[in-house]
C-alpha cells in the first residue's frame, strides 16, 4: 500500500525542476522561443519524415522518450516529436525542449489549450470523466479501492490500488483517441507513452504494412514471460455486467499501449472515436460498473477489427512490475516499457532495471543537477 502512495505523488526533484523550469519561461526569451523555429514548421505536417506523438506532464519523463529516441536512430534528421502537454506545464516543457534541442531532429511542443480542435469540438464525454462525482470519490476517496484485505490477494490488491491513480481520468491520458484531428495533415504516427525508453532505431515500423488496420500493437496474450504477457479481455472487463458479457468474448486476445503504429488515414473512414465515447459513457452511467482503468478498456473495443499484431521485439512490457524482468530480453527490445507503479524515476523503480532509462538522463544539466534528480 505504502507503493501506492509513493507510485502516486511526484517526487520532489521532478517537482523542482517544473518550477524552476515555469520560471526560466517567464524570464528567458531563449525559454520562449519557437519551437521549431518558423522556416521549419512546414516539416511538423510532412508526410516524409516520422512523426512521434507523446503526451505527458512529466518533463524529466519526456526528456528521456525524446534523448532516446533521438540517440538510438539510425536517421535522427527524419525524427519529429510532437510533445503535448497540459496548460499547468507547458511554459516548463517548452523551455525544457527550447534550452535543449535536439538536433537535427524536431520538437514541438504543444499545451491542450492549444488545440483549436479541442477549443472547439465540446469533449462533453471526458469533461464528464473528469467531473463525475462517482470518479472523484473512486479516485480520490479515503477508502482503499472497496478491497477486503481478507479476501484479496497482494497481487489482485496491488493491481485495484493502481487502477486508483489520477493519471486514468486525466484529459492527458485520453488524448490519444483523437489523433486524427489533433494531426489532420499528418498520414501515420507513433504513438509513445512517457514510462518508455528507445532502444533501437524505430524507423522500419513506418514500413510496416498494417493492412488497412488502423493501430499496430503488440499483443498481450501470448509471450516468454506469462506474468506479463497472459492478458485477455476477461482480465479487463466485469463479465458480470450484461452489456459487456452480451457484446465481448472474454477469450479476445488484448494488445499493448505504450508505443503504437497509427495509421491516421484509414482511422479517419472508421466510427473508432464513436465507439470509445459511447463505452466510456455506458460505464460512467453503470457508475464504474464494466471495467476499472481508464483508457486501454473502451480502445479495446473501439480499436476491434482494427489492429495488426506486431512483433513483440518491438515493445517489451512489465518493467514497471515484473521484478523478474529477464535483463537479457530488455537488451534485445527496440521499446522497453516501464508500465505498472515502479517507474525508474521512482524511489520504488526496479534497481536492475532503472539504468536502462537513467542512461538518458542528461545529469550535466543544469536544471536536473541543481534539483538533485536521481543523484
Amino acid at each position: 500500500m505504502n507503493k501506492h502512495f509513493a507510485a502516486s505523488s511526484i517526487p520532489k526533484g521532478i517537482h523542482c525542476l517544473s518550477l524552476r523550469l515555469t520560471d526560466e519561461y517567464s524570464s528567458n526569451a531563449n525559454a520562449r522561443k519557437q519551437l521549431p523555429s518558423p522556416e521549419l514548421l512546414p516539416l511538423l505536417s510532412d508526410n516524409s519524415l516520422h512523426h512521434f506523438v507523446l503526451s505527458t506532464d512529466n518533463i524529466l519523463a519526456a526528456s528521456v522518450v525524446v534523448n532516446s529516441a533521438v540517440q538510438s536512430s539510425a536517421k535522427p534528421e527524419e525524427i519529429v516529436f510532437h510533445v503535448i502537454t497540459d496548460k499547468k506545464t507547458y511554459p516548463g516543457m517548452h523551455s525544457w525542449f527550447a534550452l535543449n534541442p535536439v538536433s537535427p531532429a524536431l520538437v514541438e511542443v504543444k499545451g491542450v489549450h492549444q488545440f483549436d480542435w479541442l477549443a472547439r469540438e465540446n469533449i462533453p464525454v471526458l469533461e464528464a470523466v473528469e467531473t463525475h462525482s462517482v470518479i472523484r470519490n473512486y479516485y480520490h476517496g479515503n477508502h482503499v479501492a472497496g478491497a477486503n484485505l481478507s479476501d484479496t490477494t497482494p497481487r489482485s490488491f496491488a493491481s485495484k490500488l493502481q487502477t486508483r491513480s489520477p493519471k486514468y481520468i486525466s484529459l492527458l491520458n485520453h488524448l490519444r483517441i483523437y489523433l486524427p484531428e489533433l494531426f489532420p495533415n499528418l498520414d501515420k504516427v507513433v504513438f509513445l507513452d512517457d514510462d518508455v525508453v528507445i532502444q533501437h532505431d524505430l524507423s522500419p515500423l513506418w514500413d510496416i504494412d498494417l493492412k488497412g488496420k488502423v493501430n499496430g500493437a503488440v499483443e498481450t496474450c501470448k509471450g516468454e514471460d506469462p506474468y506479463v504477457m497472459s492478458k485477455r479481455f476477461r482480465n479487463y472487463f466485469n463479465f458480470s455486467h450484461p452489456l459487456i458479457a452480451m457484446n465481448i468474448n472474454p477469450d479476445d486476445c488484448a494488445w499493448a499501449y505504450g508505443m503504437n503504429i497509427f495509421d491516421l488515414s484509414a482511422w479517419r473512414k472508421t466510427d473508432i472515436r464513436e465507439t470509445y465515447h459511447t463505452w466510456v459513457k455506458e460505464n460512467l452511467n453503470s457508475n464504474l460498473t464494466m471495467w476499472r482503468l481508464g483508457t486501454l478498456p473502451p480502445a479495446l473495443i473501439a480499436f476491434k477489427s482494427h489492429i495488426h499484431p506486431i512483433d513483440p521485439s518491438w515493445h517489451m512490457l512489465g518493467l514497471g512490475y515484473q521484478s523478474k524482468t529477464n535483463v537479457e530480453s530488455v537488451k534485445k527490445a527496440a521499446v522497453i516499457h516501464y508500465n505498472g507503479q515502479s517507474k525508474p524515476w521512482l524511489e520504488i523503480g526496479f534497481e536492475h532495471l532503472r539504468p536502462f532509462w537513467t542512461k538518458f538522463v542528461n545529469h550535466s544539466n543544469v536544471f536536473i543537477s541543481n534539483c538533485h534528480i536521481l543523484a
